[in-house]
Parts: structure tokens; C-alpha cells; sequence
């Protein structure tokens, strides 16, 4: 049997007022792509923040041996007066490897180049990563995920609310990531996206429901 890349048990989130998860189990499959779906307020994001390692639950544990993880929010819980170029947005990523307080070697300046160029934004290095338009930072920030080379890839939203090029863009970035042996698990509504998973995690009012076959 081929170990999960990452174990959620029992995982239960509670907000004031509102119970944002109940009681969701699952195993995220090794270099496949898991899409979480459901309606707005399901507790998709709840759950990728806390597989992600970025929100704590209540209670439940997440298991990932030693794996590591790389979480890509979407573009609108990045604050946008920050005075960030787009090379140190992608270049927080690579701290993911080495720490914040250590010189990164060429090695690490190699895959912050190579995601820049991936997602198309290595000539947008220098700019304000504040004047970019919603397409651009969203590739942006997708390229600081894949310049830590994590295990595990974990995106919101990575396509929603882009024009189709950059769209595209991402979607063949985490089919790349997926070849080279990641595991790759996003929240979307994107029909392509979700045609092409190997695994549906349906939530509906924080609680798992039965998941269907991708159309295909």
C-alpha cells in the first residue's frame, strides 16, 4: 500500500458562532492532484489553511512525516503595501528551504529564476509586486510556492477570477509539479481543473460529502 502524502483525522475548526469544520478525515494521494470543491462558505479554504499548516484546528491532527509544504493563498489575502518587488515576493519562497537568516546559494537563485520563468513573470521582476494586475500577481505568487520545491503543493483559488492565459499558465505549472512528483491539492470551481483530478474532496457546511467522479 502506497503511504498518503499527508493524513487529515478528526479535523474540527470552530469560529465564533460557527462550527467551520466537523469532523473531516482524508488522505491526499502522492504526486496526484486533489481539488476541493463546494459552495461558498463550505469550509474549502478552512480546511486548505489547515492542511497547509497556516491555521490551527480545534482539534484533529495532520500527519505528513517529513514532508514538506508549500502554501499559495489567493492574491487577495496578500497585503498590497507591502514594498515588494516580484523577485522578493518568489524569493520568500526559496526561505522555505534555507531560513530567512541564511545566504541563499546559487542553487536557490537558479529556482527563482526557473519560477519566474515558468509563470511568465521573470520581466515583471523588478517591478512593484503592487502594480501588477490580479492575473500577474496570482502567477506571481504561485512562482514563490514552486521555488521552495515542497512536497506538497497546497493552492486557493489558484485559476479563479484570471484571464485565460494566465489561467493556463498555472494549470500547466501544477501539471508540472504533479510530474515531478509533488502532490499538488487546490481549492477551485475551475471545471478544468476539477476534470482533471484524481481526487474530489466535497465539502458542504464544513462536513464531508460524498465525492463524484470527475467529468473526463
Amino acid at each position: 500500500m502506497i503511504t498518503p502524502a499527508l493524513r487529515a483525522r478528526g479535523l474540527r475548526v470552530e469560529f465564533p458562532g460557527t462550527l467551520a469544520l466537523d469532523d473531516v478525515s482524508l488522505d491526499l494521494p502522492v504526486a496526484a492532484l486533489t481539488v476541493i470543491v463546494g459552495h461558498n462558505g463550505a469550509g474549502k479554504s478552512t480546511l486548505l489553511e489547515v492542511l497547509a499548516g497556516a491555521r490551527p484546528a480545534t482539534s484533529g491532527t495532520v500527519e505528513l512525516d517529513d514532508r514538506s509544504r508549500s502554501f499559495v493563498p489567493q492574491r487577495a489575502a496578500v497585503a498590497e503595501h507591502l514594498p515588494l518587488t516580484v523577485r522578493d515576493v518568489v524569493t520568500v519562497g526559496a526561505w522555505g528551504r534555507v531560513g530567512p537568516l541564511r545566504r541563499l546559494t546559487r542553487a536557490h537563485r537558479a529556482a527563482i529564476d526557473l519560477a519566474m520563468r515558468r509563470l511568465d513573470v521573470a520581466d515583471l521582476a523588478r517591478h512593484p509586486f503592487s502594480s501588477l494586475s490580479g492575473g500577474q500577481r496570482q502567477r506571481t505568487l504561485l512562482a514563490q510556492g514552486l521555488a521552495r520545491g515542497a512536497d506538497i503543493l497546497l493552492l486557493d483559488e489558484p485559476t479563479t477570477g484570471l484571464d485565460a492565459a494566465s489561467a493556463e499558465l498555472n494549470r500547466a505549472a501544477m501539471d508540472d509539479e504533479i510530474r515531478r512528483g509533488a502532490t499538488v491539492v487546490c481549492v477551485s470551481h475551475d471545471e478544468r481543473v476539477i476534470a482533471a483530478a484524481d481526487l474530489v474532496v466535497r465539502l458542504d457546511a464544513g462536513r464531508l460529502r460524498p465525492a463524484y467522479e470527475p467529468a473526463r
